[in-house]
């Protein structure tokens, strides 16, 4: 038997109190009279004070001590067997990369598993919902786990989210709880600032305010074997600061700069390093050592290799060969080709040329300016001569003519005779076609960024034809669903995640462990909140079937007392 609202048994106290009145009466003793004439002056007054008698209605007394045990039974929602309530706590948990923070040895995160297991002992649960919250929040046991497993659960967690509102993981808890306004406790490392909380949820903070040094970005070029990597460093102290930044490469490359900050200040630091290696920043390792480490992968610019198709005219060759040749990591030569640039009958993902009656324009050109094709292209002054409109949807027109386009397979349509134009003359001209290189290099598979931060989302290019998977550091893997330039959500946890394709490794990025709001360990410390309304006052309206034979016993034990209290009077 389990017990659902055990102050429901205070209700037993009226027991002793019906059988003390039982033997507590005022009693009128029998008095024997020969004839009712002599009964005329009766004495109206009891015996002085009550005393103890000895009853005769000893079933009239089981059947309302009966009566007054099954309804304490009842207000306590006692269940037996199949039917007998599971205590079931739900808790939600910070998932903050600022609750591994240490403080004696002791993370956040370590004093919020000591917390949770005490609160279970306290509570007497028999099932638990664990929830961590972040930007999407994550079931990390449950819904309505076993105590022993959930606790285990709760063992392999390790919080590295980046800044968040906990609102949707308190939502979710709300939505998997069992009991109508049940209490959803949750533990953080600090004040939850301007967020309005429901009146059910019981925080609690486990943190402590702390000075720490940390990065807040970092970036890596690769340019002819030299890398090199800018970062900035942010105190999130009290006082002044000064911190060497070291820099490691494979082969002993390792460079050192001693930085000094003030209170709250930030610093750029530049350095170059020649290797095409993976490079390691660390800081001194403080509070939270997560942010004072980072690793930096090899982010060469690849060589895009173009071929233009026979069939363009001259003009054209000429003009898209020199624009092309002065571009950096761009080989006419190379095969296989990453771009194919070929006249408008061909079958090349950039067609150049215009058909039909030839027609210029001088302006005014109506452009798409969000397009990554049209960024930074400035037509003024621009002769542009064009002919029949080409498929797909308009990019750039001059009236009702389309001069440049793209269609649903992302070919782009230069509807250009260039021997009629001058737009090859102008500074728009290299500006177009590197917007063209830079796209045809963001569609080449894999991540167009090799660093990301936590938090942010994960550019990714796939292909049709194969499988695709993301494997993170901790060998967990997840599809790719989609083909073609995808947005993934943010990675987590932070490190080295692996792009598969059909199984086989295709390309690799990095998620940083970068925010500088959960850096700043100076905003957390001592908070709590209480539930406006308790469990206990909430398992009154449980939804769950409640043991109704209780009070039906208690009514049959009320009407057996009435109807033998009635016969006797009879």
């Amino acid at each position: 038997m389990s017990l659902g609202f055990p102050l429901g048994l205070l209700a037993l106290l009226a027991v002793p109190a019906v059988v003390a009145a039982y033997f507590l009466r005022r009693k009128q003793p029998p008095r024997v009279v020969s004839a009712l004439f002599l009964w005329r002056t009766p004495d109206q007054r009891a015996e002085a004070g009550p005393r103890f008698e000895r009853f005769s209605r000893e079933l009239s007394l089981a059947l309302e001590t009966l009566a007054l045990v099954a309804a304490a039974l009842f207000l306590a929602d006692a269940r037996c067997g199949e039917t007998a309530k599971r205590t079931h706590v739900v808790v939600v948990v910070d998932g903050s990369l600022s609750m591994q923070a240490s403080r004696a040895g002791k993370t956040a995160a370590d004093a919020t598993r000591d917390a949770v297991a005490a609160l279970v002992r306290d509570e007497g649960a028999s099932v638990v919902t664990l929830i961590e919250s972040g930007p999407k929040p994550r079931l990390i046991a449950g819904p309505q786990l076993d105590v022993a497993r959930a606790l285990s659960a709760l063992e392999g967690w390790t919080p590295s989210q980046p800044s968040h509102d906990p609102g949707p993981a308190v939502s979710l808890a709300k939505e998997l709880s069992t009991v109508p306004r049940q209490r959803v406790h949750f533990f953080t490392d600090g004040p939850v600032g301007e967020v309005t909380l429901p009146p059910e949820v019981q925080g609690r903070s486990v943190g402590a305010r702390l000075e720490n040094v940390g990065f807040l970005s970092a970036q890596r070029r690769d340019e002819a074997g030299v890398a090199t990597v800018t970062v900035r460093v942010a105190s999130f102290s009290d006082g002044p600061r000064t911190v060497p930044v070291r820099f490691t490469a494979p082969g002993g490359l390792v460079q050192s700069q001693q930085v000094a900050l003030a209170a709250g200040a930030t610093a750029l630091v530049r350095v170059g390093m020649k290797t095409d290696a993976t490079i390691e920043v660390t800081l001194p390792d403080d509070a939270l050592p997560e942010d004072g480490h980072l690793t930096l992968l090899p982010a060469p610019l690849p060589t895009l290799n173009v071929s233009l198709l026979e069939g363009l005219d001259q003009s054209a060759q000429v003009t898209v060969g020199r624009a092309l040749r002065v571009m950096e990591h761009v080989s006419l030569q190379g095969a296989p080709p990453g771009l194919v640039i070929g006249p408008p009958e061909s079958q090349a993902g950039v067609r150049v040329g215009a058909k039909g009656a030839p027609t210029s324009f001088v302006g005014p050109f109506f452009a798409q300016k969000t397009h990554p094709l049209l960024d930074d292209v400035q037509l003024g002054g621009v002769v542009w001569t064009a002919g029949e409109n080409p498929p797909g949807q308009p990019l750039l027109s001059a009236g009702g003519q389309v001069l440049l386009s793209e269609d649903d397979d992302g070919v782009v349509h230069f509807n250009l005779d260039l021997s009629r134009s001058n737009v090859q003359r102008s500074v728009a001209w290299p500006v177009l076609w590197g917007n063209v290189v830079r796209r045809a290099r963001a569609s080449k598979e894999g991540f167009p960024r090799r660093q990301v931060h936590i938090g942010e989302d994960v550019p990714l290019v796939t292909a049709a034809g194969a499988s695709w998977s993301l494997e993170g550091p901790d060998g967990a893997r997840r599809p790719v669903l989609g083909v073609g330039a995808l947005t993934v959500p943010p990675l987590s946890p932070p490190g080295t995640w692996k792009l598969r394709r059909d199984g086989e490794v295709a390309d690799t990025v990095e998620v940083l462990a970068l925010d500088g709001h959960e850096s700043d360990l100076r905003t957390r410390g001592a908070w709590s909140v209480d539930a406006a309304r308790t469990d206990a006052l909430a398992s009154l309206s449980d939804e769950r079937p409640r043991a109704w034979a209780f009070l039906a016993a208690m009514l049959a034990a009320l009407l057996a007392d009435f109807w033998l209290t009635a016969r006797r009077r009879t």
